[in-house]
């Protein structure tokens, strides 16, 4: 799921067929006493939340900012910066003052692209916490 390097793409495909297999055998289950029946119920509950975030995880895999849009976003930007530059006299004042909010502009628009994407990419969700939850559970 989570790529080795920073610029490939996470790998989202998780098993539906086994989570729904996970579901029916606990439905399968035939509780002896109201323990066991607290117990199913519980597990029943878990294993639906579970569906619910392995759906979530799926739904939020597709990038959800358009590509035109940024395009979009870039020219607009483009063009009120160089108006700032057409209407500011030229001093050192001024063209630090634009290329400071420049490049603030930059990061804010390329943390809002990372952050859209977040198992890959340069700024992503470390997998080292869930391998090791994993390998406690391979015990």
């Amino acid at each position: 799921m989570w790529p080795a390097e920073a610029g490939a793409q996470a790998g989202l495909t998780p098993d539906t067929h086994a989570g729904d297999r996970i579901y029916a055998g606990i439905q399968g289950l035939a509780p002896r006493d109201d323990a066991q029946r607290g117990w199913k119920a519980q597990a029943a509950t878990m294993a639906g939340d579970l569906a619910q975030l392995r759906t979530l995880l799926m739904a939020q895999a597709v990038p959800s900012i358009p590509r035109p849009l940024l395009i979009m976003v870039g020219c607009w930007l483009l063009i009120i910066f160089l108006g700032f530059s057409l209407l500011a006299p030229p001093n050192l004042t001024t063209a630090l003052a634009l290329t400071a909010a420049a490049v603030s502009v930059a990061g804010a628009v390329f943390l809002i692209t990372e952050l859209d994407q977040p198992f890959s990419g340069v700024i992503r969700i470390s997998g080292v916490p869930v391998r090791n939850v994993m390998q406690q559970f391979s015990k």
